[in-house]
């Protein structure tokens, strides 16, 4: 999944000769925490508020223009970089969101929230359906598992597996709402391990 899929399109911005008063007026009206910081046409910066709360006094930010606190050359990503990627960036930098650049152009601004609800909506997690957790048999691997699952009839919404180093990785399978009974017993009978079923 691509991050322009996700991301917020045409962002709110702000000048860099705008003061911080400014920008904590825009966040506060618009229910949001990171501002793109613009010159004429291009980004020049990124402002967030956690960089302006040690303003947080009104005094303190009535003189002070954008560009003495936004922070220059911020990390950021292209629209069309997956959403894998984009979360990876967030974790490592421990940042709250990324602009989004296509050809050195504002197009967006991707945040944690953001990333949030595409993993949410891509592992099916507001479906309604059922979680089987499963220690592959070896000798079938998951292609068996899958095929097993398939021949019941279930749909299978996502797969993920545990990522901890471990000889026996569990692998968590969310299926459409369905009678996982007879799953569990034809799997059990090919060498695959049910460990729990969560709906």
């Amino acid at each position: 999944m691509k991050i322009k899929n996700w991301m917020q399109a045409d962002p709110i911005t702000i000048n860099r000769t705008a003061l911080l008063q400014d920008a904590s007026k825009l966040m506060k009206e618009h229910s949001i925490r990171h501002l793109p910081v613009m010159e004429d046409d291009s980004m020049v910066g990124f402002v967030t508020e956690s960089d302006l709360r040690q303003f947080s006094f009104p005094s303190m930010v009535e003189d002070i223009p954008v560009h003495q606190v936004m922070v220059i050359n911020p990390i950021t990503i292209n629209p069309h970089t997956s959403i894998e990627a984009a979360a990876r960036l967030i974790h490592d930098y421990k940042i709250g969101g990324l602009p989004v650049l296509d050809k050195k152009k504002l197009v967006g601004i991707i945040t944690l929230q953001d990333l949030l609800e595409a993993f949410i909506e891509v592992m099916g997690l507001l479906k309604t359906s059922t979680r089987i957790d499963i220690i592959v048999d070896k000798k079938g691997g998951l292609d068996d598992v899958t095929r097993i699952i398939k021949d019941h009839g279930a749909e299978i919404v996502s797969v993920a597996q545990e990522s901890q180093s471990s000889r026996r990785k569990v692998h968590y399978f969310r299926l459409e709402k369905c009678d996982v009974e007879p799953i569990i017993k034809t799997l059990e009978a090919a060498g695959h391990k049910v460990i729990s079923v969560m709906d």
